[in-house]
């Protein structure tokens, strides 16, 4: 339980990460949060020689929101995100997401660029912005790219990320006005992975649903988007059929692993209730 030898860094710009981050080249590691990478660390799964800690760069941190789109920086805490008043009106199921995440000790540390930057299957907001449709910014030796969440996650911990790069925020246009919304989480205690979960959004008009979005956690090496199961829900009033159908979707995609939070078809079922949980709050909520 005690980490390999490595040295350690504390840039205050993201040109100064960035050039850290080159010189270590592969032996090298970003720090943020710190809880997916530092117990990897003690059980010597991970071995970084250069550890570079973006707690001190002033322009990784900060919310905001510019013409409806709302830029969440990736050094942004989950109580920072549970805290705005910002996020609260244009985007709340971040803050319901959010609050779900492990304990408050743990969400006044970890970051959301952390969360969604390390391809953790387990971890619940890379399901949600790509619910969201988010898009990652990311910096490196040749400068900034965008990459779209829902193309981000190609396998357990493995992303497009390329060697020298890090996230650096998160773009998210924000849904429309009166847009109903839920984060649907199984787990078997508080502070745990999901068994499964499930990000619903969707807008209604006239009783029919206008759009929806679905994606699922921790049924799979990486987060689903479950594009089938929202246009099962477009043009319709939520029926039973609609519902079921969406459900239905949703289940046949997830490939979830057998282990202590159940066998690999439990955890398929619980997706789709939780999926199921998710429409029925998120219509109670549109407007």
């Amino acid at each position: 339980m005690i980490p390999g030898a490595f040295d350690y860094h504390r840039p205050s710009t993201v040109a100064e990460a960035l050039s850290l981050l080159a010189e270590a080249g592969e032996d090298g590691r970003v720090l943020a949060g710190g809880h997916s990478l530092i117990p990897m660390m003690k059980l010597r799964m991970a071995l970084p020689e250069t550890l570079i800690d973006l707690r001190h760069i002033g322009e990784l941190k900060g919310i905001d929101e510019a013409d409806g789109t709302l830029t969440i920086r990736a050094m942004t805490t989950q109580a920072e995100v549970i805290d705005s008043g910002l996020l609260a009106e244009y985007c709340p199921i971040l803050r319901e997401t959010a609050l779900q995440i492990a304990d408050p000790q743990i969400r006044n540390l970890g970051t959301i660029g952390g969360n969604v930057a390390n391809g953790d299957p387990g971890n619940d907001m890379p399901a949600l912005m790509q619910a969201l449709d988010a898009v990652y910014v990311l910096a490196g030796p040749n400068g900034s790219r965008e990459v779209a969440a829902r193309d981000f996650y190609e396998a357990a911990y493995f992303t497009a990320l390329d060697a020298g790069e890090m996230l650096t925020a998160i773009r998210i246009e924000a849904p429309p006005k009166g847009h109903g919304y839920a984060y649907e989480k199984q787990k078997r205690k508080i502070g745990d992975y999901a068994t499964a979960a499930a990000a619903v959004i969707l807008t209604m008009s006239g009783g029919k649903c206008d759009s929806a979005s679905i994606a699922l956690t921790n049924v799979a090496d990486t987060p689903l988007y479950a594009e089938a199961a929202g246009a099962a829900l477009v043009g319709t009033e939520l029926d039973a059929d609609a519902v079921n159908a969406a459900v239905a979707a949703a289940e046949s995609i997830c490939q979830p692993a057998e282990d202590g939070r159940g066998p690999a078809d439990f955890r398929t079922r619980i997706a789709g209730q939780m999926v199921r949980r998710g429409i029925a709050r998120a219509a109670s909520r549109a407007r």
